[in-house]
């Protein structure tokens, strides 16, 4: 995000809507991005190292003045990552942009000491942190894009490949490096481990399809 946000000129803002990790510091990111003036994605990114473009399209918008894009990237980010320091401290994102050169995150962390943790390690690893506002609430704020992501759990997952993401989430499988095996995982659900492997790939690849699979009109 900082390295469009240098390269776009009259950049008004770079919001992260959604991201998912995929292995090697690799993530898929879903981004909306506003300018000023118009702008072509494609040789604005052509130079960024480990950035691949899968998707992009205009946002209609009343001004002239303004161009808004929804942009799908692959990307290498390297350490630290705005996004993985929240995820490190256990906090869901509700809301990532990047105006003006500065991150305004918006996060539900589970208690004080959580979000101590997460703005020390901000602090130490960005050099700057500023506390806008606090609010104690029961309920969690919902996570990036969150209504988007439901919809495909709900429509493009069976209940079967559901069951499978979420042992290998709670286990550690996604973790770097990996907590346990796709042998361990398929004994702790009683599925062959041809199975599991086959599922937990149909998996992501409907979730992938979400990102640049057909678009209904």
């Amino acid at each position: 995000m900082s390295k469009i946000d240098r390269r776009l000129r009259d950049a008004r803002s770079i919001e992260l809507d959604n991201a998912f990790y995929v292995e090697d510091g690799t993530w898929i990111e879903s981004l909306t991005v506003a300018s000023n003036g118009p702008f072509d994605v494609e040789p604005l990114l052509a130079d960024i190292s480990g950035v691949t473009v899968f998707y992009d399209e205009e946002i209609p918008t009343a001004s002239t003045d303004v161009q808004i894009r929804r942009v799908t990237i692959l990307a290498n980010e390297s350490y630290p990552f705005i996004l993985g320091l929240v995820l490190r401290q256990e906090t869901i994102p509700n809301r990532i942009v990047l105006q003006d050169g500065v991150f305004e995150v918006v996060a539900t962390a589970q208690d004080w000491d959580h979000f101590r943790e997460l703005a020390d390690e901000i602090q130490e690893t960005l050099g700057e942190f500023e506390l806008r506002s606090v609010t104690q609430d029961e309920a969690p704020g919902e996570p990036l894009d969150s209504g988007r992501l439901k919809e495909v759990l709900i429509s493009k997952l069976t209940d079967d490949q559901l069951a499978v993401l979420e042992t290998a989430f709670n286990h550690g499988y996604f973790h770097i490096p990996r907590e346990t095996s796709e042998t361990e995982l398929a004994e702790e659900l009683g599925i062959a481990q041809s199975t599991l492997s086959e599922r937990l790939r149909t998996a992501e690849r409907n979730l992938l399809e979400l990102i640049y699979g057909p678009r209904q009109e």
